[in-house]
């Protein structure tokens, strides 16, 4: 069964690949037979796209795919939406501001849940990511949540990783410089015709500075105005010239990441979290209750 949907898959049957991804997610019965079937296709650069609330994430999505589109490129969108706290569905956002593209045959856009994940993606990207990857695309563009200094985990997964950011984040700066802003590879600053836009990325170039001697590469900020689908040519070109410069590095580390994550994820299956609260139900009458001596029981 896999077989057959792998190869529908290959030939670009779209519906074949949301069933499968479907699969994939809810963990049906034959997802690992069919993630087994996988060949590491690493000819397709994943861009991820984070930053925080409020910088347009979408909206420069959206204005890329339009430019992609004009390079004749087949691209596949995955929006890592907020959860419903009722039904841990996606909340579908997203996909309303990118509604000029539902029918496009060229553009495959899908909402994933974060389902309680804490680093801005689904439990289930790298898995999904890879099917994708079968699927004939040039590039996968992946937009993160927006959850602020936790969303780091995309740098483990895409080949390039924008941070948006908007003249407004300036007193944000700092509170981001400890996870977000280091893994950045490129920078998008956006709405970068309201006030404050040059001292702002005066501001920004000034706090990459001390990094410059660490890295083999300045990092590039792209003005944007995304409603206006400004400065988005010059953003994929510094994305496209990243991938050329530092593809075969980052691609051993990504592949060790993602071995750790999937690892981690099956250590923990096991785990059921409502066990583990009548467990500690149980446990807490004892009056030298010890969190520690109570986790090492289970190790």
């Amino acid at each position: 069964m896999h077989e057959q949907l792998l190869a529908q898959i290959k030939t670009g049957d779209i519906k074949s690949l949301a069933r499968a991804i479907s699969l994939i997610e809810n963990e049906q019965d034959g997802y690992e037979d069919l993630l087994r079937s996988l060949f590491n296709n690493s000819s397709v650069n994943i861009i991820g796209i984070t930053g925080p609330p409020g910088a347009g994430k979408s909206t420069l999505v959206d204005a890329m795919i339009d430019e992609l589109i004009k390079k004749n490129k087949k691209i596949a969108v995955l929006c890592v939406d907020p959860s419903s706290p009722f039904n841990l569905g996606a909340l579908l956002g997203d996909r309303i501001r990118m509604s000029e593209w539902y029918t496009h045959p060229d553009v495959f856009i899908r909402s994933l849940a974060t389902r309680g994940s804490m680093g801005g993606l689904s439990p289930k990207i790298i898995e999904i990511t890879d099917l994708i990857k079968s699927a004939g695309f040039d590039c996968i563009i992946i937009e993160t949540v927006g959850v602020g200094q936790s969303e780091i985990e995309i740098s483990g997964l895409a080949n390039t990783t924008v941070v948006v950011v908007v003249p407004e984040s300036g007193d944000e700066v700092q509170t981001m410089k400890a996870g977000l802003m280091e893994i950045a590879d490129v920078f998008a600053l956006n709405k970068s015709d309201r006030p404050g836009a040059d001292l702002f990325e005066k501001n920004l170039h000034l706090m990459l500075a001390p990094s410059f001697s660490t890295r083999t590469r300045e990092i590039p900020i792209i003005r944007t105005i995304a409603t206006e689908k400004k400065g988005i040519d010059e953003l994929i070109t510094a994305i496209s010239k990243h991938q050329s410069e530092e593809y075969n590095e980052k691609n051993i580390l990504l592949l060790t990441d993602k071995a750790w994550q999937l690892l981690l994820y099956k250590r923990m299956k096991g785990v059921d979290k409502m066990q583990l609260r009548k467990l500690f139900e149980a446990d807490l009458k004892n009056k030298n209750f010890n969190l520690y001596s109570f986790i090492e029981k289970y190790t």
